[in-house]
């Protein structure tokens, strides 16, 4: 049996000379970055030596603070020079301290438990290649697609179980494997940050916007919940856009030629593995639908843990950390022991210590990320340049959806050069969140647009460490297939859902609608 693949309209390794030579370009300059933790160390360095420059210039400026009581006061802030003897002994006794208050740090680690244990169970693999097999072929496209939007439910999981998969689908279908690639490719990786559910990303976001805000407003609080509804409704229209976008553009340019029988989708023969499998997902979904049911009965009894309001948001707002841990570690147990993935307590304790392990890079980011930020407050040079900024704004007077779709095409300009969605937010956060807070816009709002610039972009940025994964499968159909070849397959549902989302949360801003509970769209500025 042999497949070829071939592009209908051009060749499929040409890419125009000058959208080669832009890639080409973006591809090296990206490559010259350091690695993102040694970035962090030198913006950490360079604060140092700016905060002791700008406390020598004498630099001041008078902001309105909103204290923990509620009650607005004017403070004159000055920069504070971390050089000095003084400075260097806050910085080195601070250091620890510093680390282990890292907003996101704790939040990820706690949600990871929980996925890490559906992730490597079994659990997230056996849904998704059920879900997919058992789809009617002309909706092939949309669960492909709806699958790698939820695949994000594991952070990077998606990127290596679903290509091959969708391939295999839709070569079985007798269409181009290239679309099923292109279409899991766009999923996971250009809709990442949308979801049906919390994910690991919401509570790891939600901690630097908070950070950010509090540059401002010492009270301010960011819930993990704050863009929920926001990325529910972004969930369905990105699966139908990404449907839309395949169909209009990417399958026709393709066209397969088969030698011999194509393979079906299903087979007469019954695996011990498949059994398993199977057995696995049934106990899965009544472990789920318990512990959902327990969830809820403690959130709506009276006198219940779960049950009112908490000293922020509502209790189960607090607790969805905890909560995520459990809805994924509990049918991740039932299926880990059922399927037979999971034989002892010992093998549980593997799982979660080979998620941990795999959440070294996390961490040792964290650490540099951590003290940048906390040099940023220390030495007052985040705070002064966002309020210098936002009375720049206030005073040009620019609309606020004007500045939101700004914000999102820096964003999609800074995934180009900086691949991880966490190092550009620890960048952005400390700036933008309380300038935009100064001209009346949520730091959840801000979050949002961040969360739609990081996501576009990363099927065509070169320091996306899954696209040399994508481009090995992309590699099986079409040999010479390069950077260019997949950016060039990429382009359409980068400017389409570029387009589109950008209007819905413009759209959503219009309605006044809540971003997500507690998540509003507008922050108090008087």
């Amino acid at each position: 049996m042999g497949y070829k693949t071939v592009w209908i309209h051009s060749d499929a390794t040409m890419t125009p000379p000058f959208a080669a030579r832009a890639l080409a370009w973006i591809e090296r300059a990206g490559n010259r970055l350091p690695h993102p933790a040694t970035l962090f160390l030198y913006c950490a360095l360079s604060v140092m030596f700016l905060s002791q420059l700008a406390e020598f210039a004498g630099w001041q400026i008078t902001k309105t603070v909103t204290g923990v009581d509620g009650v607005k006061r004017q403070v004159d802030v000055a920069a504070v020079g971390l050089m000095d003897s003084d400075g260097l002994w806050w910085v080195l006794s601070n250091m620890v301290d510093s680390f282990m208050s890292f907003p996101p740090l704790g939040l990820v680690l706690v949600a990871m438990i929980g996925i890490g244990i559906a992730e490597r169970s079994g659990l997230v693999a056996a849904v998704m290649h059920v879900a997919a097999a058992r789809t009617p072929e002309r909706f092939l496209t949309p669960m492909v697609f709806f699958l790698g939007i939820m695949s994000s439910l594991t952070l990077d999981a998606g990127y290596v179980v679903l290509p091959p998969l969708a391939a295999a689908l839709y070569m079985a279908t007798g269409r181009s494997p290239v679309v099923g690639i292109a279409v899991s490719f766009a999923a996971v990786a250009a809709g990442f940050s949308a979801n049906l559910f919390i994910t690991a990303l919401d509570p790891l976001l939600a901690g630097f916007s908070q950070a950010g805000a509090q540059l401002l407003d010492e009270a301010y609080v960011v819930s993990a919940t704050a863009n929920w509804w926001f990325m529910i409704v972004s969930t369905v229209l990105l699966t139908f856009v990404g449907w839309w976008v395949t169909a209009r553009f990417v399958e026709p340019r393709l066209s397969i030629a088969a030698g011999g029988n194509a393979q079906s989708k299903s087979t007469n023969t019954e695996t011990d593995g498949a059994e398993n499998m199977r057995r696995g997902l049934k106990v899965a979904l009544v472990a789920v639908v318990i512990a959902l049911a327990l969830i809820v009965a403690l959130i709506i009894v009276p006198g219940a843990p779960l049950h009112g309001t908490g000293k922020r948001f509502d209790r189960w707002i607090e607790a969805i950390v905890p909560l995520i841990l459990l809805l994924f570690a509990v049918p991740g147990l039932a299926y880990g022991f059922a399927a037979r993935t999971l034989k002892s307590e010992k093998d549980v304790a593997r799982l979660m210590s080979e998620t941990m392990a795999s959440l070294g890079p996390y961490i040792v980011l964290a650490f540099f990320a951590a003290q940048f930020i906390a040099f940023f407050k220390q030495s007052n040079l985040g705070e002064m340049l966002a309020i210098v900024g936002g009375q720049w704004l206030a005073q040009a007077e620019f609309a606020p959806w004007l500045l939101i779709a700004a914000f999102v095409i820096v964003v999609m300009t800074g995934n180009l050069f900086i691949g991880s969605a966490s190092a550009k937010f620890a960048f952005f956060a400390p700036v933008f969140v309380p300038m935009f807070m100064q001209v009346g816009i949520s730091p959840e709002l801000t979050q949002a647009a961040y969360r739609i610039g990081d996501s576009v972009t990363n099927v065509i940025t070169p320091l996306n460490p899954y696209m040399v994964i994508v481009l090995a499968f992309l590699q099986r159909y079409i040999p010479h297939a390069g950077i260019g070849t997949l950016a060039a397959l990429m382009l359409p549902y980068v400017i389409v859902f570029a387009v589109v989302w950008i209007s819905l949360l413009l759209l959503w801003m219009a309605t006044g609608i809540p971003l997500g509970p507690a998540g509003p769209l507008w922050y108090p500025v008087n």
